[in-house]
C-alpha cells in the first residue's frame, strides 16, 4: 500500500475562502481545491500547508489551528489530508510559468464553494467543517484519481 500525506491551507477573508484551480494530466478541466499538496520528507504538515500556500498563491501565511482531517483510498493508495486554518492576506499572485500546476487562485464566497469544488472528498469535509465544525471525514473510495506531473 502507498500512503500519501497532504496538507491544505484554509484561508478566510470575511465570508470568502481562498481556492486554487490546478491542472492535472488526467483531467481535462482544472480542479478547484484549497491551496495545498504533498508533504515532503522531513517536513511537518504545518510546513507543508504554508509552503504550498506560498507556491500556489504567492501569499505568506501563519498557521492558527488544525481544522479537520480527511482520508480516502484510490485503489491501493491511502490519502490522508490535514487542513489547517491559516492567516493569509492580500491578493493571490497571477499564475506564472513553472509555478506548480496552478492556473488560478481566487477568494471565493462560501456560498459558491459547492459549485467550484467538484470532488466530493474535497468539498464535503470543507463544507461540513464550515457548517458545524466536523473535524473528520473518511471515504472508502476517493472517487477521483490524480496523476501528478512530477
Amino acid at each position: 500500500m502507498i500512503r500519501i500525506h497532504l496538507a491544505t491551507a484554509l484561508a478566510r477573508r470575511g465570508s470568502d475562502i481562498l481556492l486554487v484551480a490546478s491542472r492535472y494530466p488526467n483531467h481535462a478541466q482544472p480542479l478547484w481545491n484549497l491551496p495545498g499538496g504533498r508533504q515532503m520528507p522531513g517536513e511537518l504538515l504545518t510546513e507543508t500547508a504554508l509552503r504550498e500556500l506560498r507556491e500556489e498563491t504567492g501569499l505568506h501565511g501563519s498557521v492558527r489551528e488544525l481544522c479537520y482531517v480527511s482520508e480516502s483510498y484510490d485503489g491501493k493508495t491511502q490519502i490522508t489530508n490535514v487542513t489547517f486554518a491559516v492567516d493569509a492576506a492580500g491578493t493571490p499572485a497571477a499564475p506564472t510559468e513553472g509555478r506548480d500546476h496552478v492556473v488560478s487562485a481566487e477568494w471565493v464566497p462560501v456560498a459558491e464553494l459547492s459549485n467550484r469544488l467538484a470532488i466530493a472528498v474535497v468539498r464535503e469535509p470543507l463544507l461540513a467543517y464550515l457548517h458545524d465544525g466536523t473535524r473528520y471525514a473518511g471515504y472508502a473510495e476517493a472517487g477521483v484519481s490524480i496523476v501528478f506531473s512530477d
